[in-house]
């Protein structure tokens, strides 16, 4: 049984984000994504993902399809211990949509691993407002979406999602 858990973003941390295409074969890892996640293997950490996938409220694909989606992510990366999805729209006011802690703490109490000894890893705000709410370590990895203010807020900030991976794993903290 692991005792601690790295959850991942999705989309801009583990894939390319990019918006309405929901075709599994266009999956695209983002760079060191795969090297990422076998190092968090490695160190016998439990891997998820958390994601806000509000395409599947708007119509725009349903969860066998988010499924689909999924398993070509693993095709290309290896397993993952866990996905734990927000499906709402926006509008809805749900407690699982980042930046609420709903999934963070889902994760936790599947995966059997307190949100202390959890580090959620993603390229907005948002993820890492989540993993604070929840009581969990929050790495930012920054892309070209992620605001300024995401950046100055964020405990810790790392390079590319490879870096972060190495940040924990290290147990290395911010100064």
């Amino acid at each position: 049984m692991k005792d601690r858990a790295i959850l991942f973003d999705r989309d801009g941390t583990l894939i390319v984000d990019r918006p309405g295409n929901h075709d599994p074969d266009a999956i695209e890892l983002m760079p060191h994504a795969a090297e990422a996640l076998a190092l968090a293997r490695e160190w016998g950490y439990a891997v998820a993902v958390v994601t806000n996938q509000p395409a599947v409220a708007d119509g725009a694909i349903d969860q066998s399809h988010l499924f689909r989606m999924h398993a070509r992510i693993e095709c290309l990366a290896g397993p993952i211990d866990g996905w734990f999805v927000c499906i709402h729209g926006v509008a809805d006011s749900c407690e699982c949509r980042k930046p609420e802690p709903g999934l963070i703490l889902a994760a936790s109490a599947r995966l059997g691993i307190s949100p202390e000894r959890c580090t959620v890893i993603g390229d907005i705000g948002a993820d890492i407002e989540a993993a604070q709410a929840a009581g969990a370590r929050g790495v930012l990895v920054p892309t070209p979406v992620t605001r300024p203010e995401e950046i100055a807020a964020a405990p810790e900030v790392a390079g590319d999602v490879l870096d972060a991976v190495r940040r924990v794993v290290t147990r290395t903290v911010p100064e």
